[in-house]
């Protein structure tokens, strides 16, 4: 029957046993090759069972074509209606995989392959495969064979026979056997090669795991060694030969496509190295030079062709240094940068379908259970395999993992490697990317069982799992250590005592026993306090040792939980809002000033969360101004007043420094700023509008407290240096002057007397010794400096400055702005002494060359004894005084002209320099980032050692900490430093060009 009540019911059927293209299948069913099976309903049932039915139908129809004869054809179809097993075999290799589809299209009979269905046939092994490769004595005939051979793997996988497991390891077996047939074949083509030389292949990475995927290169080192009474070079040399052929015919793409591509630069020097290398030679080389990586990389090495002797005593000659790598210095350090480098280099397009690279995939789980393995190998070798789900099962044995954790890892893992290999199995291409095509999509799911809404089902279990396996990546080191401390689970499950000072040190922790005694502290027992503890410990410690100085975090973390552990919002902030935690952690580990102030008031961890805290957002001045009035208001006496002040202050440069640790250091969610002059403008804007206020309250204080409302003078202070500039350091003295103006009516002695005591009481308040980081105010600018009076009228003012000025006097002027007390007055010193410091006709060659003089001076006699000046932040090369010398001579001789430069700001100066075209923009870019630099230096100083600085810190673990802050990890002050000499280098030869004329 074909008329239109037949195509109808076929169509409904088609649909039903989910055909997408029901019209074009029908057709495919009603032509010649299936007409003697197009009624059969097992036929239809077994496509409908396939992961893309249409696909399976269209590659059944071309295998059907590519018969020799009809009988052949026959043969064919009743051998697939007769058997149930081929059936399912090779329909659903049809229906997974159009590149295997378009192999027996070519081949018409390897189908044969799939006839049989024995229980030797289940799980072969290298000596089968190699059996399957036996007749291939060509690179062409090779190819074929081990796509008939990938065929049966292929139709054993999707048809549920093996788990991904044993595929994975099926397919190290095949291309072991393929490895020795390609070596037997190049060997066949220089036999001589073979008289002179031992060759041995030692496969790497997922092959020598024993889990390879079924596109993917095969990882490979070579080791060699003379046959008896050959010379050494020429055995080298032959070796050479013999193993560029090797790679050549797996590698190279003919008529029948390439097996896949052989990679041997995991080899030591890699690329740049030689192919082939004596055993003593790989030895000489990982005792010397080899990177942490490399030894992570040999833990998979397995000699699988060539010299089964030579390749056994390659790998006991390196096997015991695998197992000392934990001991290396960075370890950890040097294997997360190495899992970031990865992430780092996947297009950012990409990053969230990469399978294989991306957060939460398979290399998060293979990195993990590497590193554990690597840190408790040393002392059980239970661990020592080199297939990754075995060695996860040994971790969770010996209580190295937890057993809850540890099978979740397995279920994620297998599921993305199940993944994996049906995405490559399509069109065995070698690829780690999630399709975005929704037939793509549904045609995964249905293959991997999903069957109700197939690519809704697939894409909500690949996201299941990656969160699983983020959520565990980091977890996996630290929840075994708060077991073993807090004695939770059974006793043979939990780490020993000397396995968790393994992991500690192997972590970063240089006191184990402390760092176990805090984690005792704060994890154990049963309140509700330490199972949220131990709920936040496994991430933190993460964090911490992330850091320069993790045992620092710890410590500061217990001390923070001491204070507040009782208090109800504390341990719910960790938990409940995302950024707290890891902000926190940050904090308490980048160095000493930003924990000091928080344990002095360790309510301010409210600020870390992302709630009522206020967040990390400076506060701006007017808002700090109205605060520290207020609490000055309703303090009873200028002491408390101040304290309060102080309090304020203490709170507001904590908000800022955590801001700045934050945004140096990055988190999860947000990574590190790029633009490091923000984070600098950030701190001296915040710590200036700081300062201001706090100088505000004090003078308010001063002033109720000596006249009540009204002093019977005008009072003004005016912020100099670095403070006029909005440029203050954490550690910062505040550089003023003091100006007033007697009230109409009231005679100027009286009016100076009241002046004075405020000065001198405002100077007392601020000098009394407190806990609180110090707030000094220097009026060293002032006329006559040190011998003159700390406080003057405007009137004097004018008087000085227009008799006795001197150039330098009114280069530190461009940096006066008002900052407290009555805002006319501080209006009126600006308009006084704007022509000094940007004098209409400009500077004359004179003051020029005084100006330069001064600075010369400067540096000889201000640099400490001892000191590196290429690394002094303030007067070595590129530093700061060389850019803002630069600049304010600009100012002097452009101001007048050029609006943009009347700022006491650098860089708005320097930026306005550049728009008139007074520098070029390379010139000022260099100039920037030198000012930016050494800024950053000083204020990282000021957090780590609690203490100001305008060099680089001699204490190595300061000096790494630095270095962190700065974006550099461990093991690269190094660099840090010769990238700091480079920039000050630069930035001085533009100096030397704009500001000495040379």
């Amino acid at each position: 029957m074909t008329g239109p009540g037949r195509r109808s019911s076929t169509f409904t059927r088609l649909l039903r046993h989910g055909f997408t293209a029901p019209a074009a299948a029908e057709r495919l069913l009603d032509g010649a090759e299936l007409a003697p099976v197009r009624d059969d309903p097992v036929l239809l049932e077994a496509l409908g069972a396939t992961a893309d039915p249409d696909l399976a139908l269209g590659s059944l129809v071309r295998l059907l074509e590519a018969q020799p004869d009809p009988t052949a054809r026959r043969e064919l179809l009743d051998t697939l209606t007769a058997a149930k097993p081929l059936r399912d075999r090779l329909l659903g290799v049809l229906g997974a995989s159009a590149a295997l589809g378009d192999h027996l299209a070519r081949h018409a009979g390897d189908w044969q392959a799939l006839v049989t269905y024995e229980p030797r046939d289940l799980h072969p092994g290298v000596e089968e495969f190699e059996r399957g490769l036996a007749g291939a004595h060509d690179p062409v005939a090779l190819r074929v064979a081990y796509r008939r051979c990938l065929l049966s793997i292929a139709a054993r996988d999707v048809c549920g026979t093996i788990a991904v497991a044993e595929t994975a390891a099926e397919l190290a077996d095949l291309a072991t056997a393929t490895l020795r047939a390609a070596l037997r074949i190049a060997g066949a083509a220089a036999p001589d090669d073979t008289r002179l030389c031992r060759l041995a292949v030692i496969a790497m990475g997922k092959c020598g795991g024993h889990e390879l995927n079924y596109v993917s290169d095969v990882d490979v080192i070579f080791v060699a060694e003379p046959a008896d009474g050959a010379d050494e070079g020429k055995a080298l040399r032959a070796a050479t030969r013999l193993a560029s052929h090797l790679m050549r015919i797996c590698s190279e793409t003919t008529v029948e496509g390439s097996i896949w591509p052989v990679d041997a630069n995991l080899r030591p020097e890699g690329r740049n190295g030689p192919l082939v290398r004596t055993l003593s030679s790989h030895v000489a080389y990982y005792q010397r030079w080899a990177k942490t990586w490399e030894f992570q990389a040999l833990l998979k090495a397995r000699p699988v062709a060539g010299d089964a002797g030579l390749g056994q005593d390659y790998v006991a000659a390196l096997n015991p240094m695998v197992w000392q790598a934990a001991e290396r210095e960075n370890f950890v350090a040097d294997v997360q940068k190495m899992r970031r480098r990865v992430v780092e280099n996947i297009p950012a397009a990409e990053v969230e379908r990469e399978l294989k690279l991306g957060p939460g995939g398979l290399r998060d789980v293979e990195f993990a259970v590497q590193l554990l393995q690597l840190v408790h190998g040393r002392a059980d070798a239970s661990l020592r395999s080199g297939t990754t789900l075995d060695a996860l099962r040994a971790l969770a044995a010996g209580g190295y993992v937890g057993r809850t954790d540890a099978v979740q890892l397995d279920e994620a893992y297998r599921f993305l490697r199940s993944m994996e290999h049906r995405i490559q199995l399509h069109r065995l291409r070698r690829t780690h990317l999630v399709p975005e095509d929704d037939a793509d999509l549904r045609r995964l799911g249905r293959s991997l069982g999903l069957r109700t809404d197939p690519a809704a089902d697939l894409v909500r279990e690949w996201k299941r799992h990656t969160g699983v396996v983020r959520r565990l990546h980091e977890k996996l080191f630290y929840r075994p250590l708060l077991d073993a401390v807090a004695q939770l689970g059974p006793t043979e499950a939990r780490l020993s005592p000397e396995a968790a000072r393994e992991r500690l040190v192997a972590l970063g922790y240089a006191d184990p026993a402390s760092a176990l005694r805090h984690l005792e502290a704060l994890a154990s027992g049963v309140t509700r306090k330490a199972a949220i503890q131990r709920t936040l410990l496994p991430v933190l410690l993460g964090w911490f040792a992330d850091s320069a100085d993790p045992d620092a975090g710890l410590l500061n973390f217990r001390k923070v939980s001491d204070a507040l552990g009782k208090t109800p919002w504390y341990l719910r902030l960790l938990r409940d809002e995302g950024a707290a935690a890891e902000n926190l952690a940050r904090v308490l580990s980048a160095g000493r000033l930003a924990p000091d102030l928080l344990l002095r008031a360790p309510e301010a961890v409210a600020l870390l969360g992302d709630g009522d805290g206020g967040g990390l957002e400076p506060r701006r001045r007017s808002h700090l101004e109205q605060e520290v009035l207020a609490a000055v208001g309703r303090a009873g006496s200028s002491e408390q007043a101040v304290a309060a002040a102080r309090g304020v202050r203490r709170r507001e440069l904590f908000r800022t420094a955590a801001a700045d640790i934050v945004g140096s250091y990055g988190t999860e969610e947000q990574p590190a700023e790029a633009d490091q002059g923000a984070l600098v403008d950030l701190v001296g804007g915040a710590v200036s509008d700081l300062t201001a206020a706090a100088l505000a309250g004090t003078l308010r204080a001063v002033v109720d407290a000596g006249w009540g409302e009204t002093l019977p003078t005008r009072f003004a202070v005016i912020a100099m240096g670095r403070f006029g500039g909005h440029e203050l350091g954490y550690g910062s003295d505040a550089d003023v002057l003091f100006v007033h103006e007697p009230r109409d009516g009231v005679d100027e002695h009286e009016a100076g007397q009241a002046a004075g005591r405020v000065v001198a009481e405002m100077r007392r308040l601020l000098q009394i010794p407190s806990a609180d980081p110090p707030l000094l105010i220097d009026a060293d600018l002032r006329p006559e400096g040190k011998t003159g009076p700390l406080v003057r009228t405007l009137t004097s003012y004018a008087a000085y400055y227009r008799r006795w000025s001197l150039v330098w006097e009114a280069q530190a002027l461009l940096r006066a702005e008002p900052v407290a007390g009555d805002e006319g007055l501080g209006r009126r010193f600006v308009e006084l002494v704007d022509p000094l410091r940007y004098p209409a006709s400009g500077l004359d060659e004179d003051a020029v060359r005084e100006i330069r003089r001064l600075k010369a001076r400067m540096e000889v006699e201000r640099l400490p004894r001892g000191a590196d000046p290429k690394l002094h932040t303030k007067l070595g090369p590129g530093g700061l005084s060389d850019v803002e010398w630069t600049v304010q001579l600009l100012q002097m001789q452009h101001g007048a002209q050029v609006p943009g430069l009347r700022t006491t700001r650098t860089r708005a100066a320097l930026a306005a320099a550049r728009e008139a075209g007074l520098l070029t923009e390379e010139d000022a870019a260099v100039l920037d980032e030198a000012w930016v630099l050494a800024t950053r230096v000083r204020n990282a100083v000021m957090l780590v050692r609690g203490r100001a600085g305008d060099t680089f810190p001699s204490d190595p673990r300061e000096l790494a900490a630095v270095g962190r802050y700065l974006g550099y990890g461990e093991g690269h002050v190094g660099d840090m430093l010769d990238a700091y000499r480079r920039t000050g280098r630069r930035a001085r030869g533009v100096v030397e060009r704009l500001f000495y004329g040379t």
